[in-house]
């Protein structure tokens, strides 16, 4: 039974990433912004580098090598996914992949990852991400979270034959 969850969750990221950033690359125009509520704005960006802008000036023009990267990775953590014996570390590890594909989608299609979600203090502002950087950052917290977990192991037991 772990098999079609994990690729159900696996799909249905990559789908819901896929939608919020057509709806959004149909509603915007790169970097108008569209103030949802106090902290937080719609604004239309591209990112050529990992999540959250790291790596941008480095990865810039080289679509097909973070492909590559990410692919490797999204192939590593859905191995470490089919093998997973915890429930919430299977869910985390696929929803990790799932992100990872939805941002692998958008450097095919377009060269970089569209990112849309701009969560602000002020002059502050947490550099913009999209649906599947929550993805892969909610996975990693419930795989760390799994990680963490006492085990379940009974006590071993002394044999005094």
């Amino acid at each position: 039974m772990k098999t079609p969850l994990i690729l159900a969750i696996i799909a249905a990221t990559a789908v819901a990433d896929q939608i919020t950033k057509l709806a959004v690359l149909r509603s915007l125009s790169p970097g108008e912004i569209y103030a949802v509520s106090p902290g937080f704005n719609l604004t239309l960006g591209f990112n050529e580098g990992a999540s959250f802008g790291m790596m941008s000036d480095l990865m810039a023009g080289r679509p097909l090598l973070m492909v590559a990267l990410t692919g490797a990775l999204a192939i590593i953590f859905a191995g470490m996914a089919f093998r997973a014996d915890a429930k919430r570390e299977r869910i985390g590890l696929a929803l990790i992949v799932g992100g990872a594909v939805g941002n692998i989608i958008d450097r095919l299609r377009q060269g970089a990852v569209t990112d849309f979600l701009d969560v602000y203090w002020r002059d502050w502002h947490w550099p913009t991400f999209n649906g599947a950087d929550i993805a892969i950052s909610l996975g990693a917290l419930l795989v760390l979270t799994a990680m963490l977990r006492p085990s379940r192991s009974k006590e071993p037991s002394f044999d005094r034959t």
